[in-house]
């Protein structure tokens, strides 16, 4: 029996990435997003894969919308499987910059996004005693940086929320399962789409992934939903691993790089749309992938540790005891 997925932010990026690696696996994917050639595309995507697909235009920030966009996917094909939250928008300027009714809309479509769509999985999910939920999360939900306050804020809030919701379910005895997903930065067209007042050209943070890894790692955490969450990504592991150890003097180094590291020359058109408020692929289908292939990994040695993480352990353990072993071999030989 095919599995029914349903993906939030599906037009484009990650979401785009993970609907058309699910529908390699002949599923049924419903699609989330406000852009509908976006949803087209990625819709044409998941069918020429081997899927079946069902766009539902969709603004995660209208909790009414997100649980009718649930009841169609049920009655499309049943029930529902597997939800994946990824919708998301932000703002890169600093706090001072930002207005009141632009942070409100970040935190609404990228926090209460995946409030709402979690919401409405539960809904057709514990019912039946089964189903994943699985949150994409980022790096900047451990460790925030300058200029983007607003997403930051909104991925450390995913966390929380997130981890209070899993140990509900896990007193309860759910069969229902929640994982999160933690991304480094991808390549998605976000950058280019961004409400953005720097002077340069918004770009993520080196190094960049593509967004087929990021949906490799969300495909297996669908497979393996037990584990509370998912690194992707050497430079997210660093990035979490400096911040436990070394806060204070990662605030001090991202407050002298993390500026100029998030832009490129100039920007050509201070006016620039955004998708804040409208989508951008509304008329036109950008694709998952944004402006930095050339500068995009495509794979990762991370996957591979997040996949095998016993296996890695144990490597990990015997290359230590090697090198003891050499070293007092050389001690011995003195």
């Amino acid at each position: 029996m095919s599995q029914s997925v349903v993906i939030t932010g599906a037009s484009a990026g990650i979401g785009r990435a993970v609907a058309r690696a699910f529908g390699e696996r002949g599923a049924d994917v419903t699609l989330l997003a406000r852009g509908r050639a976006g949803l087209d595309g990625a819709a044409r995507e998941v069918e020429a894969a081997g899927g079946r697909a069902l766009a539902v235009p969709t603004d995660v920030s209208d909790h009414r919308a997100v649980e009718a966009a649930a009841d169609e996917a049920v009655h499309a094909f049943g029930r529902i499987d597997v939800w994946v939250n990824c919708g998301f928008t932000s703002v890169f300027a600093p706090f001072t910059e930002i207005e009141p009714e632009e942070y409100e809309r970040v935190t609404q479509v990228t926090y209460l996004g995946f409030v709402n769509g979690t919401r409405a999985a539960l809904k057709h999910m514990r019912p039946r005693d089964a189903g994943t939920v699985i949150q994409v999360g980022s790096a900047l939900g451990e460790r925030s940086i300058p200029l983007q306050s607003a997403y930051c804020g909104a991925k450390h809030a995913i966390n929380g929320f997130t981890s209070s919701l899993r140990t509900e379910l896990m007193h309860q005895g759910s069969g229902v399962r929640v994982t999160v997903v933690q991304m480094p930065a991808v390549n998605t067209p976000q950058f280019s789409w961004v409400l953005s007042r720097v002077r340069g050209n918004p770009q993520p943070v080196p190094p960049i992934y593509q967004p087929e890894v990021a949906a490799e790692a969300v495909l297996h955490a669908a497979d393996h939903p037990g584990r509370k969450q998912y690194y992707v990504g050497s430079s997210t592991v660093a990035t979490i691993v400096a911040n436990k150890f070394a806060a204070g003097l990662l605030d001090r180094y991202l407050a002298r790089t993390g500026f100029d590291s998030q832009q490129s020359g100039d920007a050509s058109d201070t006016d620039r749309e955004n998708n804040l408020w409208q989508p951008e692929d509304d008329a036109t289908d950008h694709g998952a992938h944004g402006t930095f292939d050339q500068e995009s990994h495509r794979r990762d040695p991370q996957l591979w540790v997040s996949r095998h993480p016993a296996l890695a352990a144990v490597m990990a353990a015997g290359a230590a005891s090697g090198a003891t072993a050499l070293r007092r071999r050389a001690t011995r030989g003195r």
